[in-house]
């Protein structure tokens, strides 16, 4: 059974719902995201998504995107951000890591190290699953098959736009859990509509049988524990990363843990 199944029976017999932070690797400082990924897990995360930096990302709005900007600009690339999951891995061996990006890092890496070499680096780096962001289902199956192999969990986004048929191909696929993002448009974008959200759901579950977490316009405690209503879990990222990117480097754990510990709060209450 993989970190990230143990982690939603766990809270699924505790009759809870899983907070999920997104952080950027390398951002707002390089060497500070192995303490941020410690801090927030002592805060209460449940699983902790890692944004592997892009300069060309489709799905992230400004906020995200400025933080793999400033990720970039100080070095991170794959390479470093396996080096960070080995790092947190080392004091933290039960947290779920997912790695968030897109295609052209993985297949960067690959050219340089060799096929199948991403799933095996990261599966020993203790990586538990991928989203990547630009493979669609029907184009992800020999992937897939890489992470199986090294028992990585494949994740995969759906929308508001997505129809009866995408669904269901997501749900053929898809382990560990299915992110719905709660917004037509990018991170950071818009207000939520949790009614909207609440409609929505039904319709996926009848095809994805794995935990559905929801993202995308999540920002503070209140809008956190109406989504946890009729989600399994709850993903938090732009909001996170507008609280830590300007503040000192002493400061960046101690204040996302806060944000974490507010959140974690109020989905429990």
């Amino acid at each position: 059974m993989s970190r990230i199944q143990a982690t939603f029976e766990r809270l699924q017999a505790a009759g809870r719902k899983a907070l999920i932070p997104y952080v950027t690797a390398g951002d707002p400082y390089a060497d500070v995201t192995v303490e941020l990924m410690l801090a927030m897990a002592l805060a209460g995360a449940d699983v902790i998504e890692l944004g592997v930096p892009f300069s060309d990302p489709m799905a992230d709005g400004p906020v995200i995107q400025k933080a793999s900007e400033r990720a970039l600009a100080k070095g991170i690339n794959l390479t470093r951000v396996l080096e960070m999951v080995r790092a947190f891995r080392a004091q933290d061996a039960d947290t779920p890591v997912v790695l968030m990006g897109y295609a052209n890092p993985v297949e960067r890496y690959e050219q340089r190290t060799g096929a199948g070499s991403f799933a095996r680096d990261a599966a020993a780096a203790g990586v538990d699953g991928v989203l990547i962001v630009d493979y669609p289902p029907e184009e992800a199956e020999a992937f897939a098959a890489s992470l199986k192999a090294q028992g990585l969990d494949l994740i995969f986004l759906l929308a508001p736009t997505s129809s009866d048929a995408r669904i269901a191909q997501v749900a053929g696929i898809a382990t560990g859990y299915v992110y719905y993002v709660s917004l037509k448009g990018v991170t950071g974008a818009g207000t939520l509509d949790t009614g909207a959200v609440d409609q929505a759901l039904p319709r996926i579950r009848r095809h994805v049988k794995i935990p559905l977490g929801v993202g995308f316009g999540i920002r503070d405690a209140q809008t956190a524990r109406a989504i946890g209503e009729v989600a399994d879990a709850v993903v938090i990222g732009s909001r996170l990363i507008q609280l830590i990117e300007n503040e000192p480097r002493e400061r960046v754990a101690e204040v996302a843990a806060d944000f974490v510990q507010g959140i974690r709060a109020g989905l429990d209450a």
